[in-house]
C-alpha cells in the first residue's frame, strides 16, 4: 500500500505513528520496512519477525525482505521498524504496577538489524535509518546519546499522540484489531441465519444441473453485476443471499465473479470459454435471481430492470487485451483493477459470510482473503484465509492462495505504486 500524497512527516514519530495506519492495526512481532523515494515514503511491508537465534535463518529472512522491497523499482532507499518485546530489561527502580522499562539488548534485534543493513546496502536500497519499538518504549536503533536518546527510551504515547495520527484520524482512518486475533473471535462468535441458509440449499438444488450451463452462467453473472453496480452498504433480503451463497459454491462461477469485480465482465466470459466449462446445451432454462423473495421476470435486481446491463467498465473496453484468470486473480493485468468493484464485492461478501459457515461460507472469506492480497495486506488475508479453513477444512482455493500469502509472494497490482490500492483516496482505478 501507498501512503497519500500530502502527509507531511516532521519527526520519527509520524513516521512510527503512520504505520499502524497504514496496516490497519498495530503491529506485534514484527519488521515493518518502508521503501523511500527520495523523500517520499513508498510501499509498506509487514513480516514476522524470524528466529532471531539461528544465524543462516537472519540472512535468509534479510535476503527475502529485500526481494519484497526490490519491487518498488523506484525506490533509493528503506526505513525499518522492529516491533518487539523481546530483549527490553526491566530497570530495577520500576515502580510496582508499572510497564517494565528496558532497552533492546545488543547481539538480538541489532543482529537482525546488521543483516537487513547488507543486503539492502548491496540492493541499492540503503537503510536510512531505523527504530525499535516495545510495548511501553520506543528508540532509535543508531542512537546511543544519553542527552537524546536516553534509556529506556521515549514512551509509545508520543507516536499515538503525534500530529500525524491526529491527522490521520481526522481523515476517518482507524486503527484496529490485530487481524489474527478479530478472526478468531468473529469465527467463534459466528451464528447462522437459518432463512438464509434456507434459501441456499434450495437454490443450489437448482443448480447441480446447470453448472455447465453457459445461460445459466450469464444468469449468474447479470446477477452478481447488478448487486456490484449497487450501493456497497445495501441490505441482501434472505432470497437473494441464499441465491448469491449458493453461486459461490460453484468454483468456476466464484472464479468469474472475483475476476469481474477487478477486470470486467468480459475476462470473466472469455476465461470461461478458455476453460471450456460449458456442457452442449440441455434445453434448461437459467434459474433467475430472485426479486424480494420472489424470482419473477421482468422485476429488477439489484436496483436495475432484468436483463439490462450496468454501465461498461473501463476495463470492459474491447480495446483492452482480455486478461485470463490466472493473470487476474495473480494481479498481474489488467494494468489498474477495478478497485472501487472490488469493495462493493468484499462489502457484500461480509453480509453473505455472516449467515453461516460451510462451502459457501468458505468462498466469502476466501474471496475476502484474495481481496486483502491484493490490497497488499498479507497479515489480513492470511487471517481470512485461515478462517476460511476451519469453516471448511480442505477448501482448495483457500489453502492455495494461503500457501501464497505464506510465501511472501506480493500481489502484482499492490507492488505497483500506479495500480496499488490507496485507503486514504478514493477507490479509483
Amino acid at each position: 500500500m501507498t501512503p497519500p500524497e500530502r502527509l507531511i512527516i516532521t519527526g520519527p514519530e509520524d513516521i512510527l505513528g503512520f504505520i499502524p495506519h497504514s496496516l490497519g492495526y498495530w503491529p506485534a512481532n514484527s519488521l515493518v520496512a518502508m521503501t523511500m523515494q527520495g523523500k517520499r515514503l513508498g510501499a509498506t511491508l509487514r513480516v514476522d519477525l524470524p528466529d532471531l537465534d539461528s544465524g543462516s535463518g537472519l540472512l535468509r529472512f534479510a535476503r527475502t525482505v529485500r526481494d519484497y522491497l526490490e519491487a518498488d523499482h523506484d525506490a533509493d532507499g528503506a526505513l525499518l521498524v522492529l516491533f518487539s518485546n523481546d530483549g527490553w530489561f526491566a530497570c530495577v527502580d520500576t515502580a510496582p504496577g508499572s510497564v517494565p522499562a528496558g532497552a533492546p539488548v545488543e547481539g538480538t534485534l541489532a543482529w537482525l538489524l546488521a543483516a537487513l543493513e547488507v543486503e539492502l546496502e548491496l540492493s541499492g536500497l540503503p537503510v536510512r535509518d531505523a527504530w525499535y519499538v516495545g510495548e511501553a518504549f520506543w528508540r532509535n536503533a543508531y542512537c546511543f546519546d544519553p542527552s537524546c536518546c536516553p534509556f529506556p527510551g521515549r514512551s509509545v504515547d508520543e507516536i499515538r499522540d503525534s500530529r500525524l495520527n491526529a491527522e490521520m484520524v481526522f481523515r476517518g482512518s482507524s486503527v484496529g484489531e490485530d487481524p489474527v486475533r478479530a478472526a478468531c473471535a468473529r469465527f467463534e462468535g459466528a451464528g447462522a441465519d437459518l432463512s438464509v441458509m434456507e434459501s441456499e440449499e434450495s437454490w443450489a438444488g437448482k443448480f447441480v444441473e446447470r453448472r455447465g450451463s453457459r445461460s445459466q452462467f450469464a444468469t449468474i453473472l447479470d446477477a452478481w453485476e447488478c448487486v456490484l453496480a449497487a450501493d456497497a452498504g445495501a441490505h441482501l433480503p434472505a432470497e437473494l443471499a441464499g441465491y448469491l451463497r449458493a453461486t459461490l459454491c460453484v468454483p468456476h462461477w466464484r472464479d468469474a465473479v472475483l475476476v469481474m469485480s477487478a477486470a470486467g465482465r468480459q475476462a470473466a466470459e472469455q476465461g470461461a470459454e478458455d476453460f471450456g466449462i460449458f456442457d452442449p446445451d440441455t434445453g434448461l432454462q437459467a434459474v433467475l435471481p430472485p426479486v424480494e423473495g420472489q424470482p419473477v421476470e421482468g422485476q429488477q435486481v439489484g436496483g436495475l430492470p432484468r436483463g439490462a446491463r450496468p454501465p461498461a467498465c473501463p476495463a470492459d473496453d474491447a480495446a483492452h487485451a482480455v486478461p485470463g484468470y490466472g493473470d487476474v486473480l495473480l494481479g498481474l493485468a489488467p494494468a489498474s483493477p477495478r478497485w472501487d468493484r472490488m469493495r462493493t464485492l468484499e462489502a457484500v461478501l461480509v453480509q453473505l459470510g455472516a449467515a453461516g459457515g460451510g462451502e459457501s461460507g468458505a468462498a466469502s472469506l476466501t474471496a475476502r482473503g484474495w481481496i486483502e492480497w491484493c490490497r497488499g495486506r498479507g497479515s489480513f488475508a492470511h487471517a481470512l484465509l485461515d478462517q476460511a479453513v476451519m469453516a471448511q477444512p480442505g477448501y482448495r482455493l483457500a489453502e492455495l492462495l494461503s500457501e501464497l500469502v505464506g510465501r511472501g509472494t506480493l500481489c502484482g497490482w499492490a507492488g505497483r505504486r500506479d495500480a496499488a490500492w490507496q485507503k486514504f483516496e478514493p477507490d479509483a482505478a
